[in-house]
Parts: structure tokens; C-alpha cells; sequence
């Protein structure tokens, strides 16, 4: 059973950042794609970006897009999702997530999922 961990949420004014962690066990980190999402109360979950798990190819969300980054960090088996200029609509619980390609990641096809950490942007 993989196990993801996310970490790094908080509270921060608008304009600031945030730097989101996620870390996994070495075989669904070495193999699978992993991704970001995000729920919004009285919203759907959407998603937010993601990386390939082969070639590290980063792919966003349009209203993240210049904003945030992805990226890993393979000796330390972990996700970040670094999110700069942060707006008050990017309050939400974020997930992150694992699936064995990045079709499915992007689209929340996803066999693994974390806990989800709160991130709150203030006006």
C-alpha cells in the first residue's frame, strides 16, 4: 500500500507563497506520475499540475500557470509544489496524488491519494 504525505500548508496573505511538500515510497515515486489538486469548499476537486514520472515533464492548471511549479526531488522521494503570488481563490485542501501515467494523473485517474493539506490566502 503506497502512502503519501503532504505537508506545508498554512495561512498566508495574498501575494505570498507556500511551498507544498508530498512523499512517497521509493516505487511509486520512481514509477508512477504524481500530481496536485485541489477542493475548494462547495466545489469539485480540480486539478492544479502534475510531473511525469519518466521524464519530468510539468504540466499546470491555466490560472496556475507562472505561478506555481512543480517539481521532485528523487533522492528525497518527494513532490513540491512550490506556489508563488498566491490568491485568495487558491484557498482550498490540497491532495496529492499518483497514477501510472500522465494522462491519468491529469485527469484524477489516480490509485493513490494523501491526506490533503489546508492552504488559506487572506485578502
Amino acid at each position: 500500500q503506497a502512502h503519501l504525505v503532504e505537508s506545508g500548508g498554512g495561512l498566508v496573505q495574498a501575494g505570498g507563497s507556500l511551498r507544498l511538500s508530498c512523499t512517497a515510497s521509493g516505487r511509486v515515486f520512481s514509477t508512477y506520475a504524481m500530481g496536485w489538486f485541489r477542493q475548494a469548499p462547495g466545489k469539485e476537486r480540480e486539478f492544479v499540475a502534475a510531473i511525469s514520472g519518466t521524464t519530468d515533464t510539468p504540466y499546470y492548471e491555466d490560472s496556475v500557470k507562472g505561478r506555481f511549479t512543480v517539481f521532485r526531488v528523487t533522492v528525497e522521494n518527494t513532490m513540491y509544489l512550490q506556489m508563488n503570488s498566491l490568491k485568495p481563490e487558491d484557498t482550498a485542501v490540497y491532495y496529492c496524488a499518483a497514477a501510472p501515467n500522465d494522462y491519468q494523473v491529469q485527469v484524477g485517474q489516480c490509485d493513490y491519494w494523501g491526506q490533503g493539506t489546508q492552504v488559506t490566502v487572506s485578502s
